[in-house]
C-alpha cells in the first residue's frame, strides 16, 4: 500500500514526492518522482542508452507488481544465496531483502534508479544496495551466477519477452517474476521452457506471481536418466 505527499523541484529540476509505502509490517518512506510526465534529457544521453522518453519515468515511481514483489521477499529464503533484481526502478524489494540481510544486488538500464536507491537506503536506515546498471542485451562480461534473480513489472513492450529469456538463462537456475497482466508474459514464459525452466503461477489478486526453476541437469543438458 502506497501513499503520497506531493513533491517539490529537485534532482536537476524534475519534481519528486516521498510516499509512504507499508509492507505488511515494515514501513519505507520513499523518494520518487511526482509522476510520470517527469523527463529530463537535454544532451541525449539517457536515449543513447536505448532509454526512451515514455520510458524514461517509469523507474522512479511506485508500482502494484513492486509492492507485491517486496511482500513475496518478506519471507522468501535468502540464507547462504545470492541475489538479483532486474528492472528494480526504485528497488522496494531489494530494499526489504537488505534489511533482511540478503546478499542482493539490485539493477536497472536507468542510471538514476541507483541514485534513488541510495538516497531511499539512507533515508530508511539500511545498508547500502550494490547497485549495477545492467542492460539484458548487453550485460557485463564479468557478471556472475545467481541463486535467484527477481523482478517486477518488467514485460510492458513487445521486444522484451525475447530480451529477457536471452538474459535470464545464462545468470541463474531460479527465477521470481511478478506481473499485472500487459499481455506479454505467455511469451516470456514460452521462451523460458524452451530454455529448460519449469514455470509455477499464482494469481494474486491482479498480479500473477510465477516461479520459474531449471534443474541443474537441464541447465548442462545431462540425461535425467540413470
Amino acid at each position: 500500500m502506497a501513499s503520497a505527499n506531493s513533491g517539490s523541484p529537485d534532482a536537476g529540476g524534475l519534481s519528486l514526492a516521498h510516499v509512504d509505502v507499508q509492507v505488511f509490517d515494515l514501513a519505507f518512506r520513499l523518494t520518487t518522482l511526482k509522476d510520470r510526465q517527469q523527463f529530463a534529457d537535454p544532451g541525449g544521453y539517457f536515449e543513447s542508452l536505448g532509454i526512451s522518453p515514455a520510458t524514461w519515468p517509469l523507474f522512479g515511481v511506485t508500482w502494484s507488481s513492486g509492492i507485491t514483489l517486496a511482500e513475496l521477499m518478506t519471507t522468501e529464503p535468502i540464507e547462504g544465496l545470492r541475489i538479483l533484481e532486474v528492472g528494480c526502478g526504485l528497488g522496494l524489494a531489494s530494499l526489504v531483502l537488505k534489511r533482511r540481510g540478503a546478499d542482493i544486488t539490485a539493477s536497472d538500464i536507468h542510471p538514476m534508479a541507483g541514485e534513488f536507491l541510495s538516497r531511499n537506503a539512507r533515508d530508511n536506515n539500511i545498508e547500502p544496495v550494490r547497485f549495477l546498471r545492467l542492460d539484458w542485451q548487453r550485460p557485463p562480461d564479468d557478471l556472475p551466477q545467481y541463486d535467484l534473480i527477481i523482478g517486477s513489472d518488467l514485460l510492458y513492450e513487445r521486444e522484451q519477452p525475447a530480451m529477457l529469456a536471452g538474459f535470464v538463462p545464462n545468470h541463474t537456475n531460479r527465477m521470481i517474476l511478478t506481473d499485472p497482466g500487459r499481455g506479454q508474459a505467455a511469451r516470456f514464459s514460452r521462451a523460458m521452457e524452451a530454455a529448460g525452466f519449469r514455470a509455477e503461477s499464482i494469481q494474486r489478486g491482479k498480479e500473477r506471481i510465477v516461479r520459474y526453476e531449471r534443474s541443474i541437469r537441464s541447465h548442462t543438458g545431462a540425461s535425467d536418466t540413470t
